[in-house]
């Protein structure tokens, strides 16, 4: 998605848990709720976020390296692994 389609409050460059979550669905079509990152936050798996006192912050560009991990390679068809031959 383009950063001018982008609707303003997701265009700064680090976003709080509830448009960090907008963000993951708008552009990568994951759907995390805000209470699932909070979660992965504490448990460890989620993206990467750094902290201004007690707010956490998720740089886009970690938002988007964590959605391609999850998402994984493309595929072939149901069959292919993923994996290189």
């Amino acid at each position: 998605m383009s950063e001018q389609v982008l609707p303003s409050h997701l265009r700064a460059p680090r976003l709080r848990r509830p448009e960090a979550s907008e963000y993951l669905e708008s552009v990568h079509g994951i759907v995390r709720k805000p209470a699932t990152l909070a979660k992965l936050a504490s448990i460890g798996g989620g993206p990467a976020f750094q902290k201004c006192g007690q707010t956490p912050l998720y740089p886009r560009t970690e938002l988007d390296a964590w959605a391609e991990r999850v998402l994984g390679p493309l595929r072939a068809s149901t069959s292919d692994t993923g994996e290189a031959a």
